[in-house]
């Protein structure tokens, strides 16, 4: 109650700074006088919210889930309060348009005050209860099944469902698990259509046709340049992603001694929603390289490398107050184990939280998260608004650390550091093939079935008896994929993703980071004569003097422009394509005489 009083002072404080500053002034400098207060405020509940939320989630328990809650609230209230609402519209419709950075902020303002306006504040309540309730739904639903021979309905974790569909070879098992796997959106449908009702209407609220639109936004685009963007980037990576459907449903059939079939039994794939194609190829394992080397030795490498671009220092706090390792077994507090990096005050208290374990997978993740913060530390700078430092669009953050990690799971870096396993070609395609059935196939299922599914869901308010059937619909359409028979409207398969639930529509953003990475790794090999497949940026400062240049804008400049820039080039998919020209070629021959497509 005391951090909403407190909330409430401040807005109050801010109405009478900006409201008294005379009639005579121009919509610039008014603009300018409310935006100076909105930012020190806005950072200093942000401050709060992020060390309530840092606090829960390294130490879970109760006590800290609710403070965390209470400065969430005051920040949202702060964010969407009537008077903020009604500022922005009005010094909008009156900035001049060559006012681009003071016309930036207020968009931004806008679109954050867009998902809590204040002027429906018992909606934004109901939606706040409705995420809770979903969430627990979500979180709390326990999956049941029955094994094949059985009947008796069985508890089965989500690890162990995943594990199964990753190394079952008996197809009545996988079929059992990857039923019961679909069993929790039956309970979430109510929910999630409640949800979308709310969500709308906030939006509606703010002047967006949906909260799809409010989405579309974030990245500069309307909702129709947003869909055929993502048609677009689906189209042309569609010929590779056939060759890699080819070859994997015979590998699949071989596997369960089955006939090929046109489209992929969804039951016959490792993961549950086909998002990415694990365990195909067989033989890479370098956990064992691993072996000598402790959890801090991963973290300081992966810090080393990016100092060693020439990328901003790490301050000394980042090792004081992070929370990086493993918890003991035995250890009474607990904590999130999802690797994450946090910008806490938005001026250089960066962290990272991780559950580092000294092998392959931890050793990309460190590199990865990094790489999230060393763009926090570029553009954590005064010349960048406070509300302007994030990501230049969502997906930039994901897209300037997966290019950060990139060159680090490649052999000569990996050969560089004693990690590259004695005996193994450095050339051979089965990299290759895993990173594709990984990164390739990931497109058509985010930018394709989930950011369509969610855009009928959203913009044209699909009905509830329409849900399913345009769900499996769209996976035919984009992926190839069928169910393993007739799915009715009693199910909500799309509700099972967790995503659809509690990072509603931009998932696509992770496609849109996986092109974009591709696109400034591939200029950036070109650019020091290095094979795309082999590089080794390890102590290059061109590559980190081209890195900040995107960087350090945060987002003060449209995200396009700063690829364009980049690379001379609008973002596509061609870069991407160009990476693994040496599988297709492979593929191309595997297949051969083989149908392609479906």
């Amino acid at each position: 109650m005391q951090t909403r009083l407190a909330c409430a002072g401040l807005i109050l404080a801010m109405m009478a700074g900006v409201m008294n500053t005379g009639g005579a002034e121009t919509a610039s400098a008014r603009a300018r006088a409310f935006l100076e207060f909105y930012n020190a405020t806005y950072q200093r509940l942000y401050l709060v919210a992020q060390e309530a939320q840092w606090l829960a989630a390294t130490d879970v328990r109760p006590e800290h889930t609710g403070r965390r809650v209470g400065a969430d609230a005051a920040l949202a209230a702060f964010v969407g309060s009537p008077w903020v609402v009604e500022e922005c519209r009005e010094l909008l419709s009156s900035v001049p348009a060559g006012d681009d950075l003071v016309r930036r902020q207020l968009e931004m303002i806008q679109r954050l005050a867009a998902e809590c306006p204040g002027t429906l504040p018992d909606v934004v309540k109901e939606r706040v209860a409705a995420e809770a309730h979903q969430s627990a739904t979500l979180d709390g639903f326990e999956f049941r099944w029955r094994r094949p021979g059985s009947d008796r309905a069985e508890r089965i974790t989500v690890n162990q469902i995943d594990d199964l569909l990753l190394t079952s070879t008996n197809l009545a098992e996988r079929l059992a698990v990857w039923e019961a796997s679909k069993e929790s959106g039956v309970a979430l449908k109510e929910g999630l259509l409640r949800l979308r009702d709310l969500r709308n209407r906030l939006a509606r609220e703010m002047g967006y046709s949906s909260y799809y639109a409010l989405r579309a936004a974030h990245f500069g685009m309307t909702v129709p340049e947003l869909r055929a963007f993502h048609e677009r980037l689906v189209q042309e990576i569609r010929p590779l992603y056939e060759q890699l459907h080819a070859w994997a449903r015979r590998r699949l059939a071989q596997r369960y001694g089955q006939p090929v079939p046109r489209l992929i039994p969804a039951h016959w794939l490792p993961n549950r929603w086909g998002q990415e194609w694990p365990g195909l190829v067989e033989g890479l394992d370098l956990d064992s390289c691993f072996r000598d080397r402790s959890a801090e030795w991963l973290v300081r490498q992966a810090v080393a490398y990016g100092e060693s671009l020439g990328l901003p220092k790490v301050p000394e706090s980042f090792w004081e107050l992070s929370d990086l390792y493993e918890l003991p077994a035995d250890s009474p507090r607990k904590k999130n184990t999802h690797a994450s990096a946090w910008d806490m005050d938005l001026q250089g208290d960066v962290r990272s939280l991780m559950n580092v374990k000294p092998n392959f997978a931890w050793f990309a993740t460190a590199h990865h998260e990094m790489g999230h913060v060393f763009y926090f530390l570029a553009y954590d700078r005064p010349e960048v608004p406070v509300v302007l430092r994030r990501g230049a669009s969502p997906a930039m953050h994901e897209a300037m650390a997966e290019t950060l990690a990139t060159p680090t799971v490649q052999p000569p870096y990996l050969k560089r550091l004693g990690l590259w396993p004695e005996g193994l070609d450095p050339q051979d395609l089965r990299w290759l093939l895993q990173a594709a059935l990984e990164q390739v196939v990931f497109i058509p299922w985010a930018a394709g079935v989930m950011a369509s599914w969610e855009h009928d869901f959203y913009e044209l308010d699909l009905p509830a008896d329409q849900l399913n059937r345009r769900w499996w619909e769209y996976v035919e359409k984009y992926q190839g994929i069928a169910p393993p028979a007739p799915r009715g409207e009693e199910y909500c398969d799309a509700a099972t993703k967790t995503h659809i639930n509690d990072d509603p529509a931009e998932y696509y953003k992770y496609a849109h980071a996986f092109l974009i990475k591709y696109q400034l790794h591939m200029h950036l090999a070109r650019e020091l004569g290095q094979d795309p497949r082999q590089t080794d940026f390890y102590g290059r400062p061109e590559v980190g003097r081209f890195l900040l240049r995107i960087m350090r804008a945060g987002a003060t400049r449209d995200w396009r422009d700063l690829i364009r820039e980049a690379t001379g080039q609008d973002l596509s998919a061609r870069p991407m394509l160009d990476y693994y020209a040496p599988l297709w070629e492979f593929l191309r021959r595997e297949n051969a005489g083989q149908p392609v497509g479906w």
